[in-house]
C-alpha cells in the first residue's frame, strides 16, 4: 500500500511539473476562429522517468474549448506493470476538471486544475486524486507541441517484416507477433508446450501498447519452423500482423555457402554441419572440443572448447571457450544456399587440476564485448571451409 500511495503521489507531482499540463499554452500563431490541436508530451522527473503523460488540447483562436489528459505509470515502484487513465477535463474560465477511472486496476480518479498564463508558458495548479490519494499540483514552464509535430514523434516500427527477400535485415530464427491485448493471453496460454522461446521482454505492457490496444511478442524458434509458426500465428484469432524480425545474426559474422552438400533431402545434415564447424574452430582457437549440442527450440549449436590458459602458465588453468551458431536457409521458402553464424567466443577461466583448486571469480561484467580478434580468424576460416561468401558492409552485399 506504501508503494502505490509513493507511486500515485509520484504520478501526479510528475504531472504537475510537466509540459503535458501546459496543454493550456495559448499558441501566439492561433489566429482568432481557427481551431488548432496542441499537445504536450515530456515532463521532467515524473515517476523517476517512468511514466508517460500527453495532454490534448483543442483551442478556437486563443481560447481553449477542451483538453484530455492521458497518463500511463507503473502501479507501484519499481513495478514493469503499467496503468493508465484518460480523462477528459472540461473548461470553464481557467478551471479545467474531469473524473474517470484508471483502466487497470479501475481506481477513480479525479483532476481538477487552474491555469495561470507566465509570459509565454503556463503555470497549473490544483490537485488529482487517484484511489484514496490526493495530492496538490504544481506546474511553471510547460511548452506544447503541433499536432504534426506530435504525429511524427508518434509514429513506430515494430520491425515485423511478413514477407522478407532474404535474412540480410531480419533474423531467421526471431519471430514477432502483434496481437491485440484482449487476445494476447489466450495467445501465450496456446504457446504452452511448443517448442519455442518467449522473450520475457515481450510479456512487459508499456505505455505504447497500452495506448495502441496491442502489444507485439517476440518468440525464438528453430529457423526450419518459424515459416509455419508465422503462418499459425497469422491464423489465430486477435493477431494483427506476424513475421520475422531483428535476431542475433550479425551480418559481419555471417558467411553463405552451397547447401547442396549439407542436407539430407529437406532437413539439415546437422551432425556433419556440427562436427565441421569444431574442426574449423578447434584450429583457430588452438583448443580441443568438449562439446557441441543442438537446441530443438531455437535451432542454435552450441560449442564448447578446452585449452591451456597463458594467464598464470605454472598454475596450470583450463580456458572453456563457448560459441554459439545458427545455421539456416539465406531466405524465406525453397534456396540452394545456407547461412552461417557464430557468435564472438566467450571465454572463462578455471583451475580444473586434480586434486585442491583455486576458487576463481571472473569480474569482469556481462555487458563487456569481447574482442573479434579473440576468434583467430574464424570466421575468414568458416569461410574457406564452405566454399562461402563474407557480407560486404559498405556495399551491403555478399562479397
Amino acid at each position: 500500500m506504501r508503494a502505490l500511495l509513493f507511486c500515485l503521489v509520484g504520478l501526479v507531482m510528475g504531472i504537475s511539473s510537466g509540459p503535458a499540463l501546459a496543454d493550456m499554452k495559448l499558441s501566439p500563431k492561433a489566429a482568432p476562429g481557427v481551431s488548432e490541436t496542441r499537445y504536450f508530451t515530456s515532463i521532467d522527473g515524473l515517476m523517476n522517468g517512468n511514466a508517460d503523460v500527453i495532454l490534448k488540447e483543442t483551442r478556437q483562436g486563443k481560447t481553449v474549448t477542451s483538453a484530455v489528459l492521458d497518463v500511463c505509470y507503473p502501479v507501484a515502484k519499481g513495478s514493469d506493470r503499467k496503468d493508465r487513465f484518460v480523462v477528459n477535463l472540461a473548461v470553464n474560465g481557467p478551471t479545467l476538471t474531469g473524473t474517470t477511472q484508471s483502466l487497470g486496476d479501475k481506481l477513480p480518479v479525479s483532476v481538477k486544475l487552474t491555469r495561470r498564463p507566465t509570459g509565454d508558458t503556463f503555470e497549473f495548479k490544483g490537485e488529482i486524486s487517484v484511489g484514496q490519494t490526493v495530492t496538490e499540483v504544481t506546474s511553471s514552464d510547460n511548452s506544447d507541441l503541433s499536432e504534426k509535430e506530435f504525429l511524427d514523434n508518434q509514429a513506430t516500427d515494430d520491425g515485423l517484416t511478413a514477407a522478407p527477400k532474404d535474412f540480410t535485415e531480419v533474423s531467421p530464427e526471431s519471430v514477432g507477433v502483434r496481437v491485440k491485448l484482449d487476445a494476447a493471453s489466450d495467445f501465450l496460454k496456446g504457446l504452452r508446450g511448443q517448442d519455442v522461446e518467449i522473450a520475457l521482454g515481450g510479456l512487459t505492457i508499456g505505455c505504447d501498447a497500452l495506448r495502441a490496444g496491442q502489444q507485439t511478442i517476440g518468440i525464438t524458434v528453430d529457423p526450419e519452423r518459424a515459416a509455419a509458426l508465422i503462418a499459425t500465428a497469422k491464423s489465430t484469432p486477435g493477431v494483427v500482423s506476424a513475421g520475422w524480425t531483428s535476431g542475433i545474426v550479425d551480418m559481419e559474422r555471417t558467411i553463405r555457402f552451397p547447401a547442396a552438400d549439407w542436407r539430407d533431402g529437406d532437413r539439415l545434415n546437422k551432425d556433419r554441419l556440427a562436427a565441421t564447424v569444431a574442426r574449423v574452430l578447434t584450429k583457430t582457437l588452438s583448443a580441443k572440443s568438449s562439446s557441441s549440442a543442438w537446441n530443438s527450440s531455437t535451432g542454435k549449436l552450441k560449442l564448447t572448447f578446452k585449452r591451456p590458459s597463458d594467464l598464470y602458465p605454472s598454475l596450470d588453468l583450463t580456458d572453456t571457450i563457448e560459441v554459439t551458431a545458427l545455421v539456416a536457409a539465406d531466405r524465406p521458402g525453397a534456396s540452394d544456399r545456407l547461412m552461417l553464424w557464430i557468435s564472438n567466443p566467450v571465454i572463462s577461466t578455471a583451475d580444473e587440476a586434480a586434486g585442491p583448486r583455486l576458487n576463481l571469480i571472473d569480474e569482469s561484467t556481462g555487458d563487456e564485448e569481447t574482442d573479434p580478434s579473440d576468434d583467430n580468424g574464424s570466421v575468414d576460416a568458416l569461410a574457406r571451409e564452405f566454399r562461402g561468401q563474407r557480407w560486404d558492409v559498405d556495399k551491403s552485399a555478399w562479397k
